[in-house]
């Protein structure tokens, strides 16, 4: 069975509409996924296409109804473009953790979209998901999305190693954690966030 749109309620953020993944997005994810944002990903290959993200879609919804992931759209409020995804999902073997993953297309990086959405949907997850900890898997010369597990106040694991599908290769990575405890510190309620 697929989740209702119901299932995980949007959050919004003065721009941004974060709102669970739904069929119609397929064709707008697919179009946004270049090889620039693919290389830094490691589910994500190209091409990338729209029956693809219609799978991928159908088991984050099935997912998200059993609690296990929150698949996210980035909208922008404004006109209703679709920007990017962020999806925090319970890591296999071990439901007290989760993974973070987030991209923007080409043209809406650089704009402050991230900021304003990863920090929107951490609190959402720590709020929905009764996790102990947020990680981040991030490679090392991504400064973009270093600067983001630093805005969400992650403290660096390590070096270490993930499974890539999209390129089947193991790739290294820089690792970071968050824990609950220290989300409520490091995230106060921001006032751009709207209810």
């Amino acid at each position: 069975m697929v989740a209702n749109a119901d299932t995980v309620p949007p959050v919004h953020t003065n721009r941004l509409c974060l709102r669970c993944a739904e069929e119609r997005d397929a064709t707008a994810l697919a179009g946004l996924m270049s090889e620039a944002v693919s290389r830094r990903l490691a589910s994500w290959p190209v091409p990338y296409t729209p029956v693809m993200a219609l799978d991928r879609i159908a088991g984050v919804r099935m997912a998200a109804a059993e609690r296990r992931s929150l698949p996210l759209v980035v909208e922008r409020r404004a006109d209703g473009a679709v920007l990017g995804w962020i999806s925090i999902s319970r890591a296999p073997g071990d439901p007290a953790t989760a993974l973070i993953t987030y991209w923007l297309g080409e043209d809406f990086q650089g704009l402050g979209y991230m900021r304003e959405a990863a920090p929107a949907a951490m609190r959402e997850a720590f709020a929905l998901m009764d996790i102990a900890r947020l990680r981040a898997a991030v490679q090392a010369d991504n400064a973009a999305s270093l600067a983001v597990v630093r805005l969400l106040g992650m403290a660096p694991m390590g070096e270490g190693r993930i499974w890539c599908p999209s390129r089947g290769r193991d790739e290294p990575c820089q690792w970071f954690e968050l824990r609950r405890d220290d989300a409520v510190r490091a995230q106060p309620e921001r006032a751009d966030a709207a209810s």
